[in-house]
């Protein structure tokens, strides 16, 4: 077993992965540095969903390592596994899995409240969230009254207030139109530079790519490529400049 890289937060070498036999995964190692948005591309079906499930810890890969800092995901047992997932990790899918009974403010904050942050504060956390996603004046409406948009702003709300170290964004802007998906997507990459989260953002669509700070394509189950975005270059280039 050998400890991954000192400047990546995340890392995982070889990973296999099947369903019934049909694998998904073959052989893949990835590592994301700390604030580091990185985009895992490829066309559907190639494995994406099945990198991040293995990466956050919610699938046990076949074969191969996952690292969190200095903490082996893959051997974690659940309980490990399951504070791991509360305390430092978020996700975001396609499809929000908010919970019908509470109201949107209830459902970002559920995180933290899980965690153990006072109600209040958690609240307040929350609430700021769904501000910034414009959603604030939803806080005390239950999903059912709201638009998918909507409910998928709560979702992305819920990921950021807990303040993850890792986001895993798995096509999470699908099921919005464009306008929208540009505003969340601006928030998530805001959110992210700012904070210093690392986002590992999953996507068949080369624009959303276009926002990483380096893309790693998949095809088949297999890693086919690595290359720093256009942006990223311009980054490093103003950064090299100054």
């Amino acid at each position: 077993m050998v400890a991954p890289p000192d400047n990546d937060v995340l890392w995982a070498r070889t990973l296999s992965y099947a369903y019934g036999g049909s694998p998904a995964l073959l052989g893949v190692s990835i590592g994301a540095r700390d604030g580091e948005i990185l985009a895992v591309t490829g066309p559907r079906g190639c494995g994406k969903t099945t990198l991040l499930k293995c990466l956050s810890g919610q699938l046990v890969p076949d074969h191969g390592e996952v690292w969190f800092k200095s903490a082996p995901v893959h051997t974690l047992p659940p309980l490990g596994l399951e504070r791991l997932r509360r305390d430092h990790f978020g996700w975001i899918g396609t499809e929000p899995q908010l919970v019908p009974e509470l109201t949107a403010w209830e459902n970002a904050a559920l995180p933290l409240l899980l965690r153990g942050t006072g109600r209040r504060a958690a609240k307040s956390a929350a609430c700021e969230w769904l501000d910034r996603l414009d959603v604030g004046e939803c806080a005390r409406v239950r999903p059912a009254a709201l638009l998918q948009s909507q409910r998928q702003r709560v979702a992305l709300a819920r990921a950021l207030a807990a303040g993850p170290d890792v986001l895993f964004a798995d096509e999470p802007t699908a099921p919005l139109h464009r306008a929208d998906r540009a505003q969340v997507l601006r928030t998530l990459t805001t959110a992210a530079r700012t904070h210093g989260i690392t986002v590992l953002l999953a996507s068949h669509d080369r624009e959303v790519a276009t926002l990483a700070d380096r893309t790693v394509a998949l095809l088949d189950g297999r890693r086919v490529g690595s290359l720093p975005t256009p942006e990223a270059e311009g980054r490093a280039a103003c950064s090299v400049s100054a």
